[in-house]
C-alpha cells in the first residue's frame, strides 16, 4: 500500500515522495493493539493457536507467538478494514470487550498508519474458563 505526498518540486521535504506500508504492518499494529486490551485472553481460534505454538517449537521457525494470528485485514491506500478472532477471559462482558478492542485498535492503525479504519469486526471464538490450564504452561510442562 503506498501513499502519494507532494509530487513535484514545490511540496515540502518531509512530503516529497511516497509511503508504502505492508498490509503485515497493519495487521501487527491491530495485533498488538487488541492484545493490550483488558479481558483479552489470546487471538485466534483454538485451532490456530495450537497450529501456531506447533510452528513456534520448529528449528527455524522464528521466535515466540504470532502477533499476527486471528488477524486479517484488507488494506487500500486511504482505508483499512480489519478483522479479529479474539479469546476473552471468563466473567469479563463481552461487548465492553470487543468495544475496547474497537477503540484501541482504530486508534493505534489511524495513528500508526495513517489509514482511516472503516470496520473492525470481532469474532469472539471461545472464552478462556479459570480451570483451564494454559497452553503456554501445558508446553513448559511437557518439554
Amino acid at each position: 500500500m503506498t501513499e502519494n505526498t507532494g509530487v513535484g518540486h514545490g511540496g515540502a521535504p518531509g512530503s516529497r515522495g511516497r509511503t508504502s506500508i505492508a498490509d503485515v504492518v497493519v495487521e501487527k499494529i491491530a495485533g498488538m493493539a487488541a492484545r493490550d486490551v483488558l479481558g483479552v485472553h489470546a487471538l485466534g481460534s483454538g485451532f490456530a493457536r495450537s497450529m501456531g505454538s506447533m510452528r513456534e517449537r520448529m528449528p527455524g521457525a522464528g521466535s515466540g507467538k504470532s502477533v499476527t494470528r486471528g488477524v486479517e485485514v484488507e488494506v487500500g491506500e486511504q482505508q483499512a478494514a480489519i478483522d479479529l478472532e479474539i479469546v476473552v477471559d471468563y466473567g469479563v462482558s463481552i461487548t465492553d470487550v470487543a468495544g475496547e478492542v474497537r477503540e484501541n485498535v482504530i486508534s493505534a492503525v489511524e495513528r500508526m498508519a495513517g489509514r482511516e479504519v472503516v470496520e473492525v469486526n470481532i469474532s469472539v471464538s471461545d472464552v478462556k474458563l479459570p480451570d483451564e490450564e494454559d497452553e503456554e504452561a501445558e508446553r513448559q510442562r511437557v518439554q
